[in-house]
This record gives structure tokens, C-alpha cells and sequence, in this order.
């Protein structure tokens, strides 16, 4: 296994660390090796993302996402005469 030394850590990082790792139960290590490999694995996402083909769904991805909620809250009004607005 390999070793890593950072230096230089300004102060109000290091404590940061500190207390988060106690507040976990865990290391600094632990705290700092966790926070490197989500970095990674981060950056490894982003690049297999920029390599993707786009997609054209026709018409903006918010506008679907708007019309389906739609659709859920309006079944949800219809199955439930609790609801606002619903007769019961």
C-alpha cells in the first residue's frame, strides 16, 4: 500500500476534519480516503458521461418530467376523495 502526505492543511480544514471524523466515529483517514475515491470516482462519471452520444427526446427533458408529475397528481386526486379539492 501506498502512503499519501498532505501538508500544509490550513487550520480551519484540519479541525473540520477532526471533528467530523470524531462525529462519525471514524479517522481522519477514513474521512479523507472516502472524500479522495468519491472525487475519483466523480470524475470517472463525468468523463463516461462527455463520452455518451446525446439523445433528442423532441422536446425539453423538463417539459416531460412537468407533464408526467401532471398526470401522477392528477390519478392521485382521483383515487383518494380525501384530497384538496376532492369531493367526499
Amino acid at each position: 500500500m501506498a502512503n499519501l502526505q498532505v501538508k500544509n492543511v490550513p487550520g480551519p480544514i484540519h479541525r473540520k476534519l477532526r471533528a467530523l471524523a470524531k462525529r462519525r466515529g471514524t479517522t481522519v483517514r477514513e474521512i479523507v480516503l472516502r472524500a479522495v475515491g468519491r472525487e475519483i470516482s466523480d470524475e470517472e462519471f463525468r468523463e463516461r458521461l462527455a463520452a455518451r452520444t446525446p439523445v433528442n427526446l423532441g422536446v425539453p427533458a423538463w417539459r416531460l418530467i412537468e407533464e408526467e408529475r401532471a398526470e401522477r397528481e392528477a390519478g392521485l386526486a382521483k383515487a383518494s376523495p380525501e384530497a384538496p379539492g376532492g369531493k367526499g
